[in-house]
């Protein structure tokens, strides 16, 4: 019981310090990506810092489904400590693109269920959901592709990526710019799909940033690891 009452205790006291940094300019720059908080994120990083890893913590603050609370729990969390079905349970529930992001790669992507649940996401129907199965295929493209089928992954990007919703359809273009990057087998054809499909290609970049259209993505990493 005390245990519990001094968990309680922090999430109050944690979400208080939350709210102490939200900054109205900060919140109103997200709202435009599709994300409702206001906090800076170094700023959060820093009180993740500070709290250290705490499980239970995390799954409190992740509880409260306010979104900054949520990316800290993402923070002070132990990634092999949740169960496959829990981790299911809140991919579904992280609609915001922040949150989203941050479950898959700092959490999924290290579980020992990574690889069941991009299975499992792959093809489901909620392309918010499919978008996460892409994003842990574009890792597995990178870092573990034995027994992936490449090509087979460039017909189905070839016929679906032009029509996917927003976030699905960048998850598809990060797996086909992956390969062209990772396997210059596939080069040529990734590098062709990417031209005629022309998705992304007129993405707004800052100076000094890679174009996310595959074709200029693709050339810029092979010119830079050819460099190194």
């Amino acid at each position: 019981m005390a245990e519990t009452a001094l968990t309680e205790t922090t999430v109050a006291e944690v979400l208080a310090e939350l709210a102490g940094l939200d900054d109205l300019k900060i919140r109103a720059v997200n709202e435009k990506h599709g994300d409702d908080h206001g906090v800076n994120l170094g700023k959060l990083r820093a009180l993740a810092k500070r709290l250290k890893t705490q499980q239970e913590l995390a799954r409190r603050l992740w509880a409260t489904e306010d979104t900054a609370a949520r990316l800290l729990a993402l923070l002070i969390c132990r990634p092999k400590a949740f169960e496959r079905d829990e981790l299911d349970s809140m991919l579904r529930d992280a609609r915001t693109p922040k949150v989203h992001d941050w479950l898959v790669n700092y959490v999924v992507k290290k579980s020992p269920h990574s690889e069941e649940l991009r299975v499992a996401w792959f093809a489901d129907p909620d392309p918010v959901v499919a978008g996460a199965g892409w994003a842990l295929t574009t890792e597995r493209v990178a870092k573990k592709p034995t027994g992936l089928d490449l090509p087979g992954l460039l017909d189905t990007i070839e016929a679906e990526m032009k029509d996917a919703p927003d976030r699905l359809q960048w998850a598809m273009n990060h797996c086909l710019a992956q390969i062209g990057i990772e396997h210059a087998e596939y080069r040529g054809r990734a590098l062709a799909i990417g031209e005629r499909l022309e998705v992304l290609k007129d993405y707004p970049t800052s100076p000094g940033c890679t174009s996310p259209f595959a074709p200029v993505w693709i050339t810029e990493m092979v010119r830079r690891k050819n460099d190194t």
